[in-house]
Formats: C-alpha cells, sequence, structure tokens
C-alpha cells in the first residue's frame, strides 16, 4: 500500500461528487488467492439484507459496516457506501439527533460511521450525532483509574472488558480527529489503552477477558480482579485498537513507544499459541490441548489482521510475518461460496459474556455471524492493500 493510499484510509475521509516462528512452509497459490473476498463477503451480504433488515443500532452492525466502508475506499463502488448511509440515516434524525442514551460501551461501536459520513458529504446531522456520543462520555462512568465501565446499570459496574475499548476508542479518535479535538482523543484514547492494559495483560503478554475494579463479581479474582480465561475476540478487539490508533498518533507522541510495546507484547503471546496445524487461534487461546476447544474464526481474522499490520508499519519483527500469513490462510480455509451463490464464513463465536473454561468452549458457534464477517473484511483489507 502507498503512503498517500494508507493516509487516505487512516483519515477516513471520502469525497463524493503457538507455531515457531519461521518454520513451516507457506502454502501454495489457489484460486482463493485470486479471489476479492472482500467484494463478495460485501456483495453476498447485500444481497440477503437491505439497510432496513441488517439491524438496530449496535456493535455488529457498527463492525461489520466498517469494514464495508474500507472495501468503498478501496473500490470505490458507490453502492457500498449508499448502503452504510442509508443504514445510519435509519438512526440520525433530521436535526441529527439520536434517539438512545449510549448507557453502553456496545453502543458506541457504529457511531464511527458518523465522523466518516460527515466528511462525505458535509451533512451537518451527522457531525450533531457524533457530537451527542462525544458529550455522553462526558458524564459516562468511569472506574478510579478513568477506564470506562463496560456498561452502566448494575451487571457491569466497575468492570473494563479488553472488548471495550474496541467499542469506543476508534470513534474517539474519529470524532477528535474530525472536529478540531485532537488533543482530547488522543490522550483520552490512550487512557483507556493503557488503564485496560495495566490491569487486563498478563506478564505473558496475553489479556484477560475482563477486570472488575470492585472485586465482587462471581468471575474476578480476588486480589487482581480479572477473570480467569484468555477468550480469543476479547484480544482481537484490543489488538485492532492499538492499530488503528497507531495509525493516527503522531510519530513523535512520548507515549507511542509505550503503545507499540503493548501490542508486541500481545503479538508474541499470539504467535506462541498459534495452532500449528490450521494457523488459527483457539476460541480459549492458550488452551489449545483441550479436545474441547476449537480454533475460532473472528478471533484468528482480527489476529492476523493486528499482526500483518503491525509488521508492515515496524512495531514487530518481520519475522512475524510468517504467523500473520498462516492466520489469513487458516481463515480462508473457512469462507467459501455456497450453493445460493453467496458466502459463508463458518466456526464463529456468538456474543459471549465473561465466564468460566467450560461456558467458553460450549460457545455456539455460527455461519456469517457479523463478528465473524466484519473481523474477516478488516482482516482482507489488510492483506489486499499492504
Amino acid at each position: 500500500m502507498t503512503t498517500s493510499r494508507r493516509d487516505f484510509v487512516r483519515l477516513g475521509g471520502v469525497a463524493l461528487g503457538g507455531a515457531a516462528l519461521g518454520t513451516g512452509t507457506a502454502q501454495a497459490d489457489t484460486s482463493k488467492d485470486r479471489t476479492d473476498w472482500s467484494v463478495e463477503v460485501v456483495e453476498s451480504t447485500m444481497r440477503q439484507y437491505t439497510p432496513e433488515t441488517l439491524g438496530g443500532w449496535g456493535y455488529t452492525r457498527g463492525l461489520y459496516l466498517w469494514g464495508q466502508w474500507l472495501v468503498f475506499q478501496r473500490t470505490k463502488n458507490k453502492k457500498y457506501f449508499d448502503f452504510i448511509k442509508a443504514w445510519v440515516d435509519r438512526f440520525v434524525g433530521p436535526d441529527g439527533r439520536m434517539s438512545r442514551s449510549f448507557t453502553n460501551l456496545d453502543a458506541m461501536r457504529a457511531g464511527q460511521l458518523l465522523p466518516l459520513l460527515y466528511n462525505a458529504t458535509g451533512d451537518i446531522r451527522y457531525r450533531t450525532a457524533s457530537t451527542q456520543i462525544r458529550e455522553r462520555l462526558n458524564t459516562y462512568a468511569r472506574t478510579k483509574e478513568g477506564g470506562f465501565w463496560h456498561a452502566e446499570g448494575g451487571t457491569r459496574d466497575w468492570q473494563n472488558w479488553s472488548d471495550g475499548v474496541y467499542m469506543v476508542v476508534p470513534f474517539i479518535m474519529r470524532h477528535g480527529y474530525t472536529f478540531g479535538e485532537k488533543q482530547w482523543a488522543t490522550e483520552e484514547a490512550l487512557k483507556q489503552l493503557f488503564v485496560y492494559a495495566k490491569n487486563l495483560q498478563h506478564k505473558d503478554g496475553l489479556f484477560h477477558h475482563a477486570y472488575d475494579e470492585s472485586r465482587t463479581v462471581s468471575w474476578a479474582d480476588k486480589t487482581k480482579g480479572v477473570s480467569p480465561e484468555f477468550w480469543g475476540r476479547a484480544m482481537g478487539w484490543y489488538a485492532i485498537t492499538c492499530c488503528d490508533v497507531l495509525e493516527d498518533l503522531p510519530r513523535n507522541h512520548p507515549d507511542r513507544p509505550k503503545l507499540i510495546s503493548i501490542l508486541g507484547k500481545l503479538i508474541a503471546a499470539l504467535a506462541k499459541y498459534q495452532d500449528p496445524k490450521t494457523g488459527r487461534w483457539f476460541q480459549v487461546v492458550d488452551k489449545g490441548t483441550n479436545p474441547e476447544n476449537w480454533t475460532e474464526t473472528s478471533c484468528s481474522s482480527m489476529y492476523s489482521m493486528a499482526i500483518s499490520r503491525a509488521v508492515e508499519r515496524g512495531y514487530v519483527s518481520r519475522r512475524y510475518d510468517v504467523v500473520a500469513q498462516r492466520g489469513r490462510r487458516g481463515v480462508l480455509e473457512r469462507v467459501k461460496i455456497n450453493a445460493d451463490g453467496n458466502t459463508e464464513i463458518s466456526e464463529i463465536c456468538v456474543g459471549t459474556n465473561v465466564g468460566d473454561l467450560p461456558f467458553y468452549l460450549a460457545r455456539p458457534r455460527a455461519v456469517n455471524d457479523l463478528h465473524g464477517i466484519g473481523a474477516f473484511l478488516i482482516m482482507n483489507e489488510q492483506f489486499t492493500s499492504c
């Protein structure tokens, strides 16, 4: 990818108008490598859903549509943009207000689309809607260390989940860098990433799924406050958030090395636990020898994207490129075109709360769940464009 193309993606602007490193052999190119799978997935999804039937305002739709936005930026296919805009317009009123209270971080994920649409159209409604979420953050509940609670309302008070950073931090960066609040956005994004890492990153580099500052919930370790397991997608959310923030963070920012170090430590741990047989990663990442465990597609997509980006940008050694490539090939093994001509992406964990090992291992596995489709598009656009 050229610098100008990457900068265009970074700014979100568009004008209309455990395998051992270095071991193993690369697989030969196949027809899958010659297929534009991003286009196939977007076209298939748009055949099966309209903006009205895709679903309500929520994080999985925000994830998927961010992936579609990346495909639109590359292909310039206006119907991809029109679909995204029509979906967002269902929730943004004529005055730009949204009829939502934003009492959980998940509700903020799709907000990243608002500054993008403002840049593309100049429609003030999108700035008003984006500002509504921005102002909500002024009063949103935090831990004593400043980390946003995963949700307000009782059941998730005082909790930080590794998932949470991706729900809100990309919105913070996009809003701030679009609407003249770069300093606020940079400081707030880094605060969230560092507070979460302080409490959730294990000494070996992996991230616990969740942390309870009050240490009162049943799953929380009474000393450290963390949940017991290293769930796949939770770490994927964190890793791709780091990559997104680093795209905007000034190269001379004093905290940039710290963020790169956190990401690098996570990547080193993920490389250790990559499944040498499939190239994918397990639902519970460090429990690959458990016969009930299984390789999960969305986290494998997220890890492959993050590792590839980290190699491309020089955050980690180039020897990790083989890990990213194996991961991508492993994910592609889960992608096919069915008899109806639509794409199918399989073995995707559905939405998941915090739990113990049996809980994670027993989670339903879905085909074409938006967690997996969105993660796949983000991954595939990284490999298509780098």
